[in-house]
């Protein structure tokens, strides 16, 4: 079965809905979601969008802010252009229906780690569920726009699928992606002459995340098989502060609560941040999330405890509703009365699909926006708040590339073959398939965390290694499930961090290794950068 449109879309969080609402004003768009249309990372982002809009606060703050947090890696172009283009895109998103919430009539601004100023603008503490749930009633205005759920990409089409030689040297481009069908079991083909990656994280390689099941890395491992460059994968953000013991994903504890006032302390009582980073609480989020681990190693404990008990419980309640209420309905936890058990769990990825500051891979034909790349604004570890900022900056960006270039909407797609699965076969292994990626996620969160030594990776790479290939040889040999293909996907993104985290021998920002203790600007001062013509 074949879907032709202008415009693919992959991936339905804030970077591809914003996207597609702008792109629908020139072309017709296709957005294929894995699950509902509702269900990204965005959904889940409690804290909200770093703009400039306070008279005390300025470009050159936000974007220092920005390089001090990102430890020497950022592109400063591309901070320069995320930070000047923040305000109007926020005033986009308003536009659009965003509700954020106001104090006086005027837009309420928070403080979170690594910021010098109030600049976070939120919707109370659900702020990336109030920007879903408005851009998905624009998408539902907009008839030529289409949305494809429990739709799941498999691989883009590139010159690949022709049956052509491809090498490092030749030029590469997409022309859409085969598509899982999930619910009829049928794969699609997609086709489009401009592919949008904004496919989100991949949180899900690690035992302990904040992120939904769906974030398995599909975009980036995709990218890297049709053989986009990919780099900064060691840069794995920890946030500091999920909820100890609230299953899979883990319950995030908004960083805005420390930025309110909340205190870390151990179980003896001890605020100990101070001992690590002169802000406090409030440094960055590589610095407290290796101080905590620093003090559970140093003690045994298994969490440390946040403390808001000594601000005004009305103001906990007003600023954070949806934060009290799931701690005290699903957790038995009145966070205003009792201290908060938290501990890291895997967050973002700074890394990614490496695009330009026009938004391009790479690859031809092939844009990317969101988390899935590595865009240059977020060097070694990302300030918080600016993710959201990122995807609509970026995804922005690539429309205007778009209609810059609109030759690009006329390129003649070639004759791509149907998905050929002759000689494969149903599987109802599906124990190996599960076995599998908890082996990948145990290997990964022991091994390849918040502190790592080359003794740690390089058994990580061996045995990542070996279950990379058997999935492979799997795969190979098996229709595709929506399982097999998450799967494949992990142990691929699991396979570029591990390779990533082994080249950098130097501790910087999210990558902390005990051989290499010290930042070491003289030899690594560069990106990593690997593509699948290097394996």
């Amino acid at each position: 079965m074949e879907i032709r449109s202008d415009f693919l879309v992959i991936g339905s969080g804030i970077a591809g809905l914003f996207f597609a609402v702008k792109a629908s004003e020139i072309g017709s768009v296709a957005i294929i979601t894995k699950k509902e249309k509702a269900e990204s990372n965005t959904n889940y982002a409690q804290g909200g969008i770093a703009a400039v809009i306070s008279t005390q606060d300025s470009f050159d703050l936000h974007i220092q802010d920005t390089f001090n947090t990102g430890v020497g890696l950022c592109n400063r172009d591309a901070v320069e252009l995320l930070v000047r283009e923040g305000p109007s895109r926020l005033k986009e998103l308003m536009n659009i229906g965003v509700e954020f919430t106001r104090k006086e009539g005027v837009l309420d601004l928070g403080r979170e780690g690594g910021h010098s100023r109030n600049r976070i603008v939120h919707a109370q503490d659900r702020s990336g569920s109030e920007i879903e749930r408005a851009l998905l009633n624009a998408i539902a205005s907009r008839p030529n726009i289409t949305m494809y759920e429990n739709h799941l990409a498999i691989d883009l089409i590139t010159e690949h699928h022709l049956g052509k030689s491809v090498t490092k040297e030749t030029s590469v481009n997409c022309w859409g992606a085969y598509v899982l069908d999930i619910h009829n079991n049928l794969v699609k083909k997609l086709l489009s002459p401009v592919t949008v990656l904004c496919s989100g994280g991949l949180g899900q390689v690690y035992l302990h995340t904040t992120n939904p099941q769906i974030a398995t890395g599909d975009g980036v491992a995709m990218a890297y098989r049709a053989g986009a460059k990919i780099g900064d994968m060691e840069f794995i953000q920890f946030h500091p502060t999920s909820l100890y013991d609230s299953g899979s994903p883990a319950f995030l504890i908004s960083e805005a609560i420390r930025g309110f006032g909340g205190v870390l302390k151990t179980k003896r009582g001890d605020e100990f941040m101070q001992r690590y980073d002169e802000r406090g609480s409030l440094a960055p989020r590589d610095i407290v999330a290796q101080a905590i681990d620093t003090e559970l190693k140093k003690f045994g404990d298994d969490y440390v405890l946040l403390d808001v008990r000594h601000l005004p419980s009305d103001k906990i309640k007003e600023k954070f509703p949806h934060i009290y209420q799931t701690c005290l309905s699903k957790y038995k936890l009145d966070i205003t009365q009792e201290q908060i058990p938290v501990v890291p769990a895997a967050h973002y990825a700074c890394g990614g699909v490496v695009t330009d500051l026009h938004a391009r891979t790479t690859i031809g034909n092939l844009y990317a926006c969101g988390e899935v790349t590595m865009s240059g604004v977020h060097g070694a570890n990302r300030l918080a708040s600016n993710s959201l900022l990122e995807a609509v900056v970026f995804s922005h960006i690539a429309c205007e590339d778009v209609k810059n270039n609109r030759s690009m909407l006329e390129i003649r797609i070639p004759e791509i073959p149907e998905w050929d699965d002759s000689g494969t076969f149903d599987t109802e292994e599906w124990v190996l398939i599960e076995h599998d990626k908890k082996e990948i996620q145990q290997i990964m969160w022991d091994y390849v965390g918040i502190v790592r030594s080359d003794l740690k990776l390089e058994r990580a790479h061996r045995r990542i290694s070996l279950v990379q290939n058997e999935i492979e040889n799997f795969y190979k040999r098996t229709k595709v499930v929506e399982g097999l293909i998450e799967l494949r996907n992990l142990a691929t993104v699991a396979d570029l961090i591990v390779r990533c985290a082994l080249k950098r021998k130097e501790s910087r920002g999210l990558h902390y290794t005990t051989d290499y203790p010290e930042r070491n600007d003289n030899q690594w001062l560069h990106d990593t950068i690997v593509s699948c013509w290097d394996a």
